[in-house]
């Protein structure tokens, strides 16, 4: 098996076709959007609301695995037209 150099390209174009990039992206818009509601009603301390705004992140993470997939694929379809089959 032949080795691949790694370079910045190589790096930018793994990034763009992985599928836990866009699940990470969600997960934080998720939290932007819904923690501040969440931990005004909670009426929280500090670290509290800390932590209310990880898990949100995180369930968003793990709710978004098929939307992950969906937007990964077509990536590699749009940008990889003539080399990619699935």
């Amino acid at each position: 098996m032949k080795k691949r150099k790694i370079t910045l390209s190589y790096i930018f174009f793994y990034i763009l076709f992985l599928p836990d990039t866009y699940r990470i992206i969600i997960g934080i818009i998720a939290a932007w959007l819904l923690a501040p509601y969440v931990v005004e009603a909670s009426q929280v301390i500090e670290r509290g609301a800390f932590m209310i705004w990880i898990m949100i992140a995180a369930i968003g993470y793990s709710v978004s695995a098929p939307v992950g997939r969906i937007i990964s694929e077509w990536m590699k379809k749009l940008v990889l037209a003539d080399r990619y089959k699935k």
